[in-house]
Formats: C-alpha cells, structure tokens, sequence
C-alpha cells in the first residue's frame, strides 16, 4: 500500500472518529439537558436550568399562572413562530449559562420583549384601544414598562 493510500485511510479513520465524538457529546448534551421536554409547554422546561428558578417561583405567585404558561407570554402563539423562538431562546441560554456571559438579574432582550407585549396585546385586546394611544407615544414594550410584576412578581 503506498503512502498517499496509507493517508487518506488515516484522513477517513479521523474524520470519523472526531464526526462520531461530536455526534456522541450533543446526544449526551441534548439528554443531560432534558432537551426533549423544550418541546413542550410545561413550565417545568423552563426550570430545568437552575437560573429560571426565581422566575418560576415568581411566576407560581402571580395571577398570571391561572391564565397563562411560559410558552403564553415568552414565544409567539404560532407554530414555526414559537419553535423558532424556543430555538433561539435555547441557544442563547445555553451559550450564556455555558460561557457565563450573563447579567443576573437576567434581563430581557428586545426582541423578547416584542414577543411579550405582542402577547400581552393578543390575550388583552379588548382592553387596548385606550393603552394603544400611550403605548405608541412611550414605544416597545410599553406593557411591561408599567406592568413590570404581572408575569413574575418581585
């Protein structure tokens, strides 16, 4: 066998090694996560990263957990729309929590928070024809800037 054949099985042999131990360690990941249960709208997901515990515990307090879960005020009501952001959502967290790049308390990011008050506008529609004249003048998130405790009590 000559030496460029000698190569390129070696080449093969380490490209599926390293492709197999990539595959391996995101299936271990994915289970050690609990990732499946992402798939669902049990609040519970939610706490399956020790940081969300406040949340949860804030949320098991507010009158909202009679109306709604986390999927209800944090993803779009839509199908794609709610596992795309689930997905984003997913990789954020674990980045962060992976990296430890994160801001405690955690703070919600913009496009978050659109989600949140369109939301909010969806399950309170009758009730905004008078808050959309404040809400266009006090801009994004003009919901949770006044009803900050609503969700989650402090």
């Amino acid at each position: 066998m000559d030496q460029r054949r000698i190569r390129n099985r070696l080449l093969y042999v380490i490209m599926g090694c390293s492709t197999g131990i990539f595959l391996g360690l995101g299936v271990f990941t994915f289970h050690y996560a609990k990732g499946s249960s992402y798939f669902t709208s049990d609040p519970q997901a939610c706490v399956n990263c020790h940081i969300m515990q406040d949340n949860y515990d804030s949320w098991q307090m507010s009158s909202h957990r009679l109306a709604s879960d986390c999927n209800g005020c944090h993803t779009p009501h839509d199908f794609f729309g709610k596992y795309k952001t689930k997905a984003i959502h997913g990789i954020r967290h674990s980045w962060a929590f992976t990296t430890g790049h994160f801001q405690e308390p955690m703070r919600i990011k913009q496009d978050s928070l659109d989600v949140v008050e369109a939301n909010c506008r969806a399950c309170h529609s009758q009730i905004f024809h008078a808050a959309d004249a404040v809400a266009q003048t006090a801009g994004e998130g003009a919901c949770i800037s006044c009803h900050r405790d609503v969700g989650h009590m402090r």
